[in-house]
């Protein structure tokens, strides 16, 4: 598809603040060896290389699984798997250590990249790979000597933290090394994991193969809160891939260890790591330790956002305009909903405590995020705070939502009933009709 230019201003418009968001960030993206092994690896190269030239810190974790199990059908061996935990002889640690190296040296490869008609033509980069990870064996468990498998024992993130300090790229491999000389096969998730806990990094990104999970309506789970994704894998447990439901568990595991955002992403999308990270909505699930929306009351600093949000209500007539000087006067009124640092949704509440009532106004939505309940989920606030400041009823002076507000508990009244301050600045011009609703 080719942009039209207009589109692609506007993209690149709407894009400029995630490019500033995530400059001198630190971003662990973590990608299994199939798509290292996938013909389009090289677009995610050049990805990751416009990811660094934009400033963002980056440590690369790759994995190794078919380029090591293509080795060992070579050799007539196996890795074999008790209780999901693999066992790794001398003869698969061969395998693995020349299945990792290889992996390492292509990915240092498509790095250093910088003829005239590639992606990274005139940018050079630097590549950063070591004994980063040190780590101890699974040992013997339940009889079952594990040999050179291992876990994570600790992460040299100094080490690690210096690469990044002068400019590299860092790679981490799936290998981990004893204080005895020992070299142990560790699993690529685990040590995504361990690094981005160590590093307090800022985004920690999985680039699967496979589409991202979807809810039971059959769309994809873009935002989960740790509480949501616990509830969801406890739900789903029986029926998830082991693999996978490691994975989950290892991304909550996550965020309650320090890391804000962990991404899941189905890496065979084209560009899925430039979509999940230059648009608002992305295209994968992401884990956060906080909510990725929340509700609020407004402040000064919100007037630009929420008078963005109104005006194209103003322009067509359905809401009353106002000036950026009484919105800044009245602004202590409003609760937002913000999304990800962008207002999508506000609405106000102006008290008359004479009448015990409540005027609810200025209910208004993002085109792009309406119709998933934020109008009604930003009422019920201003509503509850109604009660709060002990207010007995609510009212709304509407020209063209009446049906959504008498869907929600508001019936006609007239404007007698209205408080004497609101009736003398009523419009007949605009000829509103008033609904009432007790609390």
């Amino acid at each position: 598809m080719v942009l039209d230019s207009s589109d692609y201003v506007r993209w690149f418009r709407q894009s400029s603040p995630y490019i500033n968001a995530h400059r001198e960030r630190t971003f662990v993206v973590a990608f299994s060896g199939e798509a290292v092994a996938a013909p389009s690896f090289p677009n995610l190269v050049h990805d990751l290389a416009l990811l660094s030239s934009l400033g963002v810190r980056l440590v690369l974790v790759p994995g190794a699984r078919p380029q090591v199990e293509r080795r060992l059908q070579e050799r007539g061996a196996e890795i074999r798997y008790v209780n999901g935990l693999r066992i790794t002889d001398e003869a698969a640690l061969a395998c693995v250590k020349e299945a990792v190296g290889s992996v390492r040296v292509e990915i240092e490869a498509l790095l250093s990249m910088g003829v005239a008609n590639s992606p990274m033509a005139g940018f050079r980069m630097q590549v950063a790979s070591g004994n980063f990870v040190a780590a101890r064996p699974l040992g013997v468990r339940d009889g079952v000597d594990y040999e050179h498998t291992g876990e994570v024992r600790r992460v040299d993130e100094q080490a690690i933290r210096e690469r990044l300090d002068s400019g590299a790229v860092v790679l981490v491999s799936p290998l981990g090394y004893s204080p005895t000389g020992e070299v142990f096969n560790l699993y690529a998730e685990d040590v995504a994991f361990a690094v981005a806990r160590e590093l307090n990094a800022d985004k920690l990104l999985f680039l699967l193969e496979r589409e991202p999970l979807k809810d039971d309506r059959g769309e994809p789970w873009r935002e989960l809160t740790v509480a949501e994704a616990e509830a969801q894998l406890a739900r789903l447990r029986d029926a998830l891939p082991a693999e996978l439901g490691r994975l989950w568990q290892g991304a909550i595991d996550a965020c309650r260890g320090g890391v804000p955002r962990v991404h899941l992403l189905d890496g065979r999308q084209d560009g899925a790591l430039l979509l999940e990270l230059f648009t608002r909505d992305g295209v994968g699930t992401l884990l956060t330790a906080n909510p990725f929306e929340t509700t609020r009351r407004a402040t000064l600093d919100d007037v630009g956002g929420v008078l963005e949000l109104i005006r194209p209500l103003e322009q067509d007539g359905v809401l009353v305009r106002r000036s950026r000087e009484l919105l800044e006067t009245e602004i202590e009124h409003f609760t937002v909903l913000e999304r990800d640092g962008m207002i999508v949704a506000c609405a106000a509440l102006y008290p008359h405590r004479a009448e015990m009532m409540g005027e609810v106004a200025c209910v208004a939505v993002h085109p792009d995020y309406q119709r998933h309940g934020r109008a009604e989920l930003l009422l019920k606030q201003v509503e509850r705070q109604a009660r709060s400041q002990g207010l007995a009823q609510v009212f709304v002076l509407t020209t063209r939502t009446a049906h959504w507000f008498q869907e929600r508990g508001y019936s006609t009244t007239g404007l007698d009933q209205l408080p004497v301050a609101r009736r003398e600045l009523y419009n007949y011009k605009r000829n509103s009709k008033a609904f009432l609703k007790n609390l």
